[in-house]
């Protein structure tokens, strides 16, 4: 069993990688679905393995000159503190409760993606400084949630980068160097609660480690814009239905 949920987070670090986001929404119903439990051992994987991918497609991104570093920055301290709060408010949360809030920011995230997919790349960006504080205020909440919820907040942060008039290419890329952050933070706030599984760790950690650096080579080389935004929003509201249609 454990091999095939590694091949499958293979696959999924793909395509996460080429949206700018580290995976966890779709690693955590995949190891849900295997039996692992969810909240001690999914999100805290979940976490890792989006932390891993998004580092190692930001890497790609920065060497490709992609990321827009000044402008990340109030977005990547203020997540990186609101996480560990997210992680903490976990053990206090129902866990369907918990699944029912997943599930919501996947169709947000998913519908927003689609409405905007057939719309014109933007021109003009809003002005630093206007975005540094935007962003800066966004990223404790938006740092909370992914805590919580075992995400490194990119489902938010590109729809959010996109509507300050970021490309969607720029936003990907630039949401991967700030989920690194979050999820990172995240994930050391659930071990510091004891949650974890070391064998299950390794394997997939070397999965996502070959995934992500092919995905993100495939985004800057051979996507569209239009595409992957239909690709972000498609992905995720199948996952929502299928997690849905296991809460009824």
């Amino acid at each position: 069993m454990l091999f095939i949920v590694i091949g499958i987070i293979l696959l999924f670090a793909v395509i996460f990688s080429m949206l700018g986001l580290g995976g966890s929404m779709l690693y955590i119903p995949v190891l849900k679905w295997f039996g692992y439990n969810f909240k001690t051992v999914a999100i805290p994987t979940g976490l890792l393995l989006n932390g891993v991918t998004a580092l190692s497609a930001a890497i790609y991104f920065l060497r490709a000159k992609m990321v827009d570093v000044k402008g990340a920055i109030p977005l990547i301290v203020t997540s990186f503190i609101g996480a560990p709060l997210g992680a903490v408010l976990t053990k206090h949360v129902p866990t369907r409760i918990l699944l029912i809030l997943f599930v919501i920011g996947m169709v947000f995230a998913a519908a927003r993606m689609l409405l905007i997919s057939g719309q014109q790349e933007p021109q003009t960006m809003m002005p630093v400084r206007k975005r540094m504080i935007l962003t800066g205020a966004a990223g404790l909440g938006i740092g909370v949630i992914a805590g919580m919820l075992g995400l490194g907040g990119g489902f938010l942060v590109v729809p959010m980068l996109i509507a300050l008039g970021y490309p969607t290419k720029k936003a990907a890329a630039t949401s991967a160097f700030v989920v690194v952050f979050s999820s990172f933070s995240g994930f050391a706030g659930h071990v510091a609660e004891g949650h974890f599984e070391p064998g299950l760790m390794i394997g997939c950690l070397i999965a996502v480690v070959i995934g992500s650096r092919l995905g993100a080579q495939l985004m800057n080389e051979k996507m569209k814009p239009r595409l992957i935004k239909q690709m972000f929003g498609g992905v995720l509201l199948l996952v929502a239905i299928k997690m849905t249609i296991g809460l009824l």
